[in-house]
């Protein structure tokens, strides 16, 4: 493949196979590991910072979402979300994945839209200024 011919699966010009481990996680996949992710967010925030009202406070969930995100990136390299569902986040030109990445990755996803807008390698914007790539185990 060259830089003129379109990749032919997400993750070829990464060097990542096509399906399989260390292929990039598709949509369905990803989509599954951050409904678990928030439901566990919403879940601690409803269960110790409730409302009056009986609601759990959005900001509060956000909070203990992004909060739970970066300490599992840090030290699993991946959310709850992403462990359920056999998903890694990993650096694009290899070795372990500096600390920085998971805090601008998780900062950038708790804005929501960059995890909305993907490149042809299916990497949200958060992944990409990251320099990261979620792959299937």
């Amino acid at each position: 493949m060259t830089e003129q011919t379109p990749p032919s699966w997400p993750g070829e010009r990464f060097g990542l196979p096509d399906d399989g481990p260390r292929s990039v996680a598709r949509f369905g996949r990803r989509l599954g590991g951050i409904a678990i992710d928030w439901a566990i967010a919403y879940g601690l925030s409803w269960l110790f910072f409730r409302e009056k009202d009986g609601t759990a406070n959005p900001w509060v969930t956000l909070a203990v979402f992004a909060v739970l995100t970066l300490l599992f990136e840090l030290f699993f390299n991946a959310s709850m979300g992403h462990l359920a569902l056999r998903m890694r986040v990993v650096p694009i030109r290899g070795g372990a994945l500096a600390p920085w990445r998971p805090l601008v990755r998780t900062l950038l996803l708790c804005l929501a839209i960059p995890a909305l807008i993907w490149d042809r390698d299916q990497r949200g914007l958060h992944d990409r200024v990251a320099g990261t790539v979620l792959v299937r185990v």
